[in-house]
Order: structure tokens, then C-alpha cells, then sequence
């Protein structure tokens, strides 16, 4: 049962986040929040994890979520969910290409489809700044507003953004760095 339920909630996602890997997260966490085998506190684990694995992102989370959940064949059958509706659109959009590409409404569509696009990216990226910077728990067992924060990420990010503006340097880097002073100070 787990196996269908793995590919329909995947095949969805893969139905309506449209721009990309970071827009699934808002879909992850819904997911978190209706099934048991999947953590929205593992989520941020999962993103560095995509983030830093060759591929595109959401399907890096969607295999990971289900390979977490039921092994090979739920990661299999996660990623399938995932890409099936695009690869279905992109052979209708490849058949029709021609007649949609001048039409009113579908131009007006794209047009509308930006700032959605634009809203889930950054809701995705809302929460993992949440989940990274913030440690309300321990702000909830303590009371001390020094501990609403987390100082060490809070200064690692505020480098990297600083490095990341000043420099232009592959990705790669900053995420090795990254990855290096994480296990370094045990962020």
C-alpha cells in the first residue's frame, strides 16, 4: 500500500511544483504532516543532501523520501511519481508546440504561472532558513531569547551570503566549505 501511495502523493507533487526542486518543499511538508513516514524535521537533511548530490533536486528528494520510507522500490516508485507528469506535459506541449506558442492563453498563463513559481521558491526557502537559523525548542525550554537563534549558523550564513556576493565561485565551493566548517564546529 505504501508502494501507491508513494507514487500518487509523488505524482502530484511532480503535477503542480512547477519551478523546480525547491518548490516541492512546500509539498514535502504537507506530506510530513499527513503521513508518518516521512519527518518534516529530517526535510532540511534532505535538502543538503539534494543539494549536494549530482541531479536535479527534487527528484534527489523525492528518491530519498522514498528509499527512507520503503526501501529500493519506494525510491524507485517515488522518483517515477515525480517525473511521470512531466514527462507526460513535455511529450503533449512537444505534439502542440507549434500551435500553443503564439496563443493568448497560453502565453497569458506563463505570465501568471511566474509569480507562483516565484512564491513556492521562496516559501521553500522561508523554511529552510526557519528550520536552519531558528531553534525555537530549545527557546521553548530555556526562555532565553539567546536561544531563539542559532548563533553559529546564523554567522555561517551571514558569511557565506557575504562571501557568496563578494566572490563568484562555483557552488560547489561555497557547499564543500560549507560542509567542511559545518563538521569542523559541529553546526
Amino acid at each position: 500500500m505504501i508502494y501507491l501511495t508513494l507514487f500518487v502523493e509523488f505524482f502530484k507533487i511532480g503535477l503542480f511544483a512547477v519551478g523546480g526542486g525547491l518548490a516541492t518543499l512546500p509539498f514535502l511538508y504537507a506530506l510530513a504532516d499527513k503521513y508518518s513516514w516521512l519527518d518534516a524535521a529530517v526535510l532540511p537533511d534532505m535538502i543538503a543532501i539534494s543539494e549536494s548530490t549530482p541531479g536535479p533536486i527534487g527528484v534527489n528528494m523525492a528518491t530519498y523520501a522514498g528509499y527512507s520510507s520503503a526501501g529500493v522500490l519506494g525510491g524507485i516508485l517515488a522518483t517515477l511519481g515525480l517525473i511521470t507528469p512531466s514527462i507526460i506535459i513535455i511529450v503533449l506541449v512537444a505534439k502542440f508546440l507549434n500551435r500553443f506558442n503564439e496563443n493568448f492563453y497560453v502565453q497569458s498563463a506563463f505570465y501568471g504561472l511566474r509569480p507562483a513559481v516565484t512564491a513556492l521558491i521562496s516559501l521553500a526557502g522561508f523554511e529552510v532558513f526557519k528550520v536552519s537559523i531558528i531553534t525555537l525548542e530549545q527557546f521553548k525550554l530555556t526562555e532565553k531569547l539567546v536561544d531563539f537563534i542559532d548563533i553559529k549558523a546564523t554567522l555561517l550564513f551571514a558569511a557565506l551570503l557575504f562571501i557568496t556576493n563578494k566572490t563568484k565561485k562555483h557552488p560547489l565551493v561555497y557547499i564543500l566549505g560549507a560542509a567542511l566548517i559545518g563538521i569542523v564546529f559541529k553546526i
